[in-house]
């Protein structure tokens, strides 16, 4: 028989420390003549055609009135290098500083959208909102990829994934195993 770990008890309210689903992200949106960046440890894809990201951005926080009014952002992928910034950047609201200036980020101007990509970021991904009819109820966003742009090297970048309470995980060894799919995409 398996030798499995001892469970205990464990609060609901902080599962998410275990289930938070990819790696944290910082995103940009432009509204009003200004423009912000937040980061965001929770999103999920929803659709590989239309390109589908779902999210929830709390009411609370600056982005969401500037995403909302302006209907787009882009979701720029940091690597374990911005990690100082990544945790100041969700520490702050961009309502009282210009967070490009204070933590030293490049703006540069995006194809599609509005919004500006993060120069240091690894990959910037241009979204349009393309449902919302969960943000008054949930504030779930619902954004279509529209276009983006991703470095060439490395193949499997260093990413941040947050666990909660300021403690982040770095993504770890690349696993293949493409021989067992038979499904081709």
């Amino acid at each position: 028989m398996a030798d499995f770990a001892k469970k205990v008890p464990y609060p609901v309210g902080q599962v998410r420390h275990y289930l938070e689903p990819g790696p944290v992200v910082l995103v940009s949106s432009q509204a009003h003549g200004r423009s912000n960046i937040m980061s965001m440890g929770w999103h999920t894809i929803l659709a590989f055609s239309p390109s589908l990201i779902g999210c929830v951005i709390a009411s609370a926080n600056h982005s969401h009135r500037m995403i909302r009014d302006s209907g787009e952002c882009v979701i720029n992928l940091p690597t374990t290098e911005l990690v100082d910034q990544v945790a100041k950047i969700g520490n702050v609201s961009g309502a009282d500083i210009d967070k490009f200036a204070a933590f030293g980020l490049t703006r540069l101007p995006a194809n599609k959208v509005q919004a500006p990509l993060i120069a240091e970021c690894y990959a910037n991904f241009e979204c349009r909102l393309y449902d919302d009819a969960m943000i008054d109820k949930y504030d779930y966003f619902i954004f279509e990829v529209v276009d983006a742009q991703v470095a060439t090297r490395p193949a499997h970048p260093e990413t941040l994934h947050y666990t909660g309470d300021g403690v982040f995980m770095v993504s770890g060894k690349t696993i293949s195993r493409r021989a067992l799919f038979t499904k081709v995409s």
